[in-house]
């Protein structure tokens, strides 16, 4: 499959997600998605798939160095891996966010905000979440 069509087919798949907990946190369907794990263990297949695929172009000592690692996302289908990296692990730090804030019955709103920015700036959110958590 072209590499093109791979990344909007992640991109596509963590959308329903995302939007169902920041707009209707409250439904069941939403709770069972988050609960399942479902699509972040898709991408995290994807991911394996490209990296086990693209081992040959892959030098992993250079996850030690700045350089190393700009070198590493010249490589196409290194560029895809790491945006699926980026997509499941946003994804599973926001749907912990999710239950969390569900469990402690949190401000929808204040939830979503975190989870927006989560979805957009992945650590952003994150932080605002632990903050909104220890403070509010």
């Amino acid at each position: 499959m072209n590499l093109e069509t791979v990344f909007s087919i992640a991109n596509t798949l963590v959308l329903p997600q995302w939007l169902l907990m920041i707009f209707v946190p409250n439904w069941s369907w939403t709770q069972k998605l988050a609960k399942s794990y479902i699509i972040p263990i898709l991408l995290a297949l994807m991911y394996v798939y490209y990296i086990l695929t693209g081992l040959e172009d892959m030098d992993f000592r250079a996850f030690s160095t700045l350089a190393g690692v700009k070198q590493l996302f010249t490589i196409e289908r290194g560029v895809l891996a790491g945006w699926i990296h980026y997509l499941c692990f946003d994804l599973f730090v926001g749907t912990w966010i999710f239950k969390d804030s569900l469990e402690r019955g949190a401000n929808k709103i204040v939830v979503g905000v975190c989870l927006f920015f989560c979805f957009m700036l992945g650590p952003i959110g994150f932080l605002l979440y632990l903050m909104k958590r220890k403070f509010i």
